[in-house]
């Protein structure tokens, strides 16, 4: 029988949401997607803020009907740990030794973090070779917190990095028993995995694509916003040689990229080291590049020259289908964005061999509450089914027979007002849910006039203010002669930042309802410039 469940990837920048069916032979097939930019990096305090509205904006343009989850947390948000452990003194010991090993590697106290472990084989000298995950109870729980308040019921917590690992075993499972590293490139940290049969082993490197912008922000003197815009569309990672691109402005970003790239393959390097000398792993054959930065023009032929091994971009999707609802040429570009809800999915369908749950314990303790409601009402339907099989037994006598009856009826007027407080308890839970419905949209509605504010700021030249907003009629004014930064041959000002408003991606269509010029203020030395703008945002 068919299965179908939800699975959701929360990255630094995006979060990604994907609806899977497993077939009743294990097949998966991809049923929809979207994925979606954070309006700022998650921290402990803004989870719900930030990540339920971009939740939500995916529901409402795919779809998909919220329900239960398995989501994945970055590697930046775990500490990871491998060590041996010796079974001397049986599994309760092996334990202890596990949550001492925990004790001594983690820079919290215990009782603040959430840990999981999975044991991955035997050691050359006869111990167990553990995986120990842990992360801050907090952080969690103020993700899975956000997750169910966009509407979603959270069962399995992994960690980015090990459902990609599941994702790229299921797809080349004739390549998993050699040693393999996934290079997972992302915005704010690079998540390194080698994995070599049941080996693996996971770091996190704070070098990623956040930091080629920054540079190109250095380079060009642009702000962050137009060094990523620049990176978008001429980024790429020069081959290094004395060639050079006849854009100079290409060449320069080229460059960058290179030096950016040569800083995170010195880690690489480094991490390939201590997991052949301290793990006594093998030399790896082959490296699978994904994420949204490994996207860059050339970036694979750079690692491969690097390092000296093969680089392929990792395809989630050459072992799972697609339905007919997905779009084959948007599902070519995400792909690298989908391999962590691929992972998830083989778990899901239990084809994965790395198994970490971090679910925290408020909501497995809820969890087991709501387990319980179904077992004390099968006991009280047991009472009753008793009470009647009893009254039948002993059908002759009249007197113990109206006697049971009294009970009966008492018993049913105790359940009567039972019900009337389960009715009001639901009533009230609907109320409250309204009122979560109501305060969910008045946060995406702020986090939508943010972003459109945050536009028009950055489509502005210096020295420009807003006058006025209103019904999408914006004006602008500026002293003519303290604008930094000029318009090109044959444009206007107005039409100047009407062409950066454009590029943003934010709006629909923009006009300039009118341009006019404001003599000086009192005391003044200029002339104020004015133009109206009539933006139709998307």
């Amino acid at each position: 029988m068919a299965k179908k469940f939800l699975t959701l990837n929360i990255g630094a920048t995006n979060v990604a949401l994907a609806e899977y069916e497993s077939a009743a032979h294990g097949s998966l097939t991809l049923l929809r997607y979207g994925v979606a930019q954070l309006a700022a990096p998650i921290d402990g305090g803004n989870a719900e803020t930030i990540l339920a509205p971009a939740l939500m904006e995916i529901v409402r343009s795919t779809g998909i009907r919220p329900g239960k989850v398995s989501l994945a947390l970055s590697g930046q948000m775990v500490f990871p740990k491998f060590a041996a452990v010796p079974m001397a003194g049986g599994a309760e010991k092996f334990e202890q030794m596990v949550r001492n090993e925990i004790e001594q590697n983690i820079p919290f106290p215990i009782d603040e973090m959430v840990c999981d472990r999975q044991v991955l084989g035997d050691t050359e000298g006869g111990d167990k070779s553990v995986m120990i995950v842990a992360a801050k109870v907090d952080q969690v729980e103020a993700v899975c917190d956000a997750v169910v308040s966009a509407g979603f019921s959270p069962e399995l917590v992994d960690v980015a990095p090990i459902a990609l690992t599941n994702a790229v075993r299921a797809a080349r499972p004739d390549e998993t028993d050699g040693c393999l590293v996934i290079l997972d490139i992302g915005a704010r940290t690079t998540s390194l995995v080698i994995v070599e049969g049941d080996k693996l082993y996971n770091r996190s490197i704070p070098v990623a694509g956040n930091a080629i912008t920054k540079e190109i922000s250095v380079a060009l003197g642009c702000s962050l916003e137009e060094a990523e815009q620049v990176k978008f569309e001429k980024g790429y990672v020069s081959v290094g040689g004395v060639t050079e691109d006849e854009d100079e402005v290409a060449d320069r970003v080229s460059k960058v990229c290179r030096a950016v790239m040569t800083r995170l393959n010195a880690e690489i390097s480094r991490s390939i080291n201590f997991y052949r000398s301290q793990q006594q792993g093998g030399t790896p054959a082959k490296l699978y590049l994904t994420g949204g930065t490994a996207l860059l023009p050339q970036a694979d032929q750079f690692f491969a020259e690097s390092l000296g091994i093969e680089v392929e971009l990792f395809n989630p999707f050459e072992a799972i289908a697609a339905g007919p609802a997905v779009d084959a040429g948007a599902l070519a570009s995400d792909a690298a964005l989908l391999g962590v809800t691929a992972g998830l999915a083989q778990r899901e369908a239990g084809a994965a061999r790395f198994e970490i749950n971090l679910l925290p314990p408020s909501i497995v303790s809820a969890r087991a509450e709501k387990a319980r409601i179904p077992v004390l009402a099968a006991g009280g339907a047991m009472v009753v089914a008793a009470l009647v099989l009893l009254m039948l037994a002993f059908d002759r006598e009249a007197a113990e027979i109206s006697a049971r009856r009294d009970a009966v009826a008492a018993r049913i007027s105790s359940l009567s007002s039972f019900d009337a407080k389960v009715t009001a308890a639901t009533r009230a839970a609907a109320a409250a849910q309204a009122d979560a419905e109501r305060l969910r949209a008045t946060l995406l509605e702020r986090s939508r006039a943010m972003h459109r504010l945050n536009v028009v700021r950055a489509s502005l030249l210096d020295g420009m203010w807003i006058e006025s907003w209103k019904d999408g009629r914006i004006t602008v004014r500026a002293w003519i002669d303290r604008v930094k930064g000029k318009a090109p041959a044959g444009k206007t000002t107005g039409e100047f930042v009407v062409d950066r408003l454009k590029t943003k991606g934010a709006a629909e269509e923009v006009k300039i309802l009118d341009i006019s010029r404001i003599g000086a203020a009192k005391g003044g030395d200029g002339q104020i410039e004015q133009f109206t703008l009539e933006v139709k945002f998307k």
